[in-house]
C-alpha cells in the first residue's frame, strides 16, 4: 500500500509517500503563502509523480486557504487515478508527532494560529493515542487558562508566549511524513474542510419586499 500523503492547512506545504509504513520520499517548506503553486511542482518531483494506491490529506483546522487547496488537489488526483481520499486532522498530526519525539510525555496541548488573534486549539493523551478535549477556537489568554498542566505545541503558540513566554511552548508546523504516525482512527476521516469555526462571510439577507 501506498499513500500520497498532502499537508497545506498551514504556512507549510509538504507531501510524502508512505508505503507499507515507511516514510521514502517527503518535501517539506514553509511557504506562508502560494501553496497552490507550490504543491504541484512538489507532488511531481516524488517518485512515480506521486502516483499512490490511497491519498491522506490535511483537513484543518488551519488556514482556509491552505486546507481548501490541500483538500481540492487530493479529490482532484483521488478521481483521476481512481483511489480513495481519506482525511486527518493538523492537530491530531502534531500530537501524534509531539508524542513520537517525546515518550514520557502523557499529554500535549496542539494549537494552531486560526486568524483574529485567535488560535484553534485541542487537548491530547497518549497510550492509547486519544483527544481529551474538543476542538476549540479561543482567545490566547482563553487558550493559556485552557493549557493547564500541558505544554503547547503548534504554530499558535506564539500568541500565548507574548502573553506569557515562561510557558511551555514549541513553535512547529505540521510535516506530511509524520502522518505515518497516526493512529488509523485519526486517518481516516472523510476528506473534508475542517475550518474551526464558521467561516467570515456569510450569505446575505435580502430585505422584506425586494424581489429577486
Amino acid at each position: 500500500m501506498r499513500i500520497l500523503v498532502i499537508d497545506t492547512a498551514t504556512a507549510a506545504c509538504s507531501v510524502a509517500l508512505i508505503e507499507d509504513g515507511v516514510v521514502i520520499a517527503a518535501t517539506h517548506e514553509s511557504v506562508g503563502r502560494g501553496h497552490a503553486e507550490r504543491l504541484v511542482a512538489m507532488i511531481a518531483d516524488l517518485p512515480d509523480g506521486g502516483r499512490a494506491d490511497r491519498i491522506s490529506v490535511d483537513c484543518g483546522p488551519g488556514s482556509f486557504t491552505g486546507i481548501r487547496v490541500g483538500v481540492a488537489a487530493a479529490r482532484g488526483l483521488g478521481l483521476g487515478w481512481g483511489i480513495d481520499v481519506l482525511g486527518y486532522s493538523s492537530l491530531a498530526l502534531l500530537a501524534a508527532t509531539h508524542f513520537a519525539a517525546n515518550p514520557a510525555s502523557r499529554a500535549v496541548a496542539a494549537i494552531i494560529e486560526g486568524g483574529h488573534g485567535e488560535v484553534f486549539m485541542q487537548g491530547f493523551t497518549t497510550m492509547p493515542f486519544a483527544a481529551d478535549a474538543p476542538l476549540q477556537s479561543l482567545a490566547p489568554a482563553d487558550a493559556i487558562a485552557a493549557l493547564g498542566q500541558r505544554s503547547g505545541i503548534g504554530s499558535g503558540v506564539r500568541f500565548l508566549a507574548a502573553i506569557d513566554a515562561s510557558l511551555p511552548l514549541v513553535h512547529t508546523l505540521p510535516n506530511a511524513a509524520n502522518a505515518v504516525l497516526l493512529p488509523p482512527d485519526f486517518a481516516s476521516l472523510p476528506p473534508r474542510p475542517i475550518y474551526g469555526r464558521a467561516p467570515d462571510a456569510v450569505p446575505s439577507v435580502p430585505k422584506a419586499g425586494i424581489a429577486l
